[in-house]
């Protein structure tokens, strides 16, 4: 069942670009400020900047982790592509209040 899977890679591919929005106004505040938090903040989304990036890969060029995916139980595919839904629905919460 493809469907989850390519939920999962849309999923990845949203979070992988609200990363490199909060990267680079966080980078550009720790720039003008220097504040701890920020310099916190930065890390925290390169970190998972690299995460997302990695699931795309497995997501999109690993061909065994896709076999896998697609013969594996609903179940899993949607544990697999809830864990990348919930991160994105906290990526726009965190997107939003970093914005306004």
């Amino acid at each position: 069942m493809e469907g989850w899977l390519n939920l999962a890679r849309a999923a990845a591919g949203v979070n992988a670009i609200l990363l490199l929005i909060l990267g680079s106004i966080w980078l550009r505040n720790y720039r003008q400020h220097g504040a701890r938090h920020t310099l916190g903040l930065l890390v925290f989304a390169a970190f998972l900047l690299v995460q997302n990036c990695l699931w795309l890969y497995f997501y999109v060029l690993h061909p065994d982790f896709i076999g896998w995916f697609v013969n594996s139980g609903t179940d899993v595919q949607v544990g697999v592509t809830l864990l990348c839904g919930l991160e994105l629905v906290a990526l726009l919460f965190l997107t939003r209040i970093t914005w306004l």
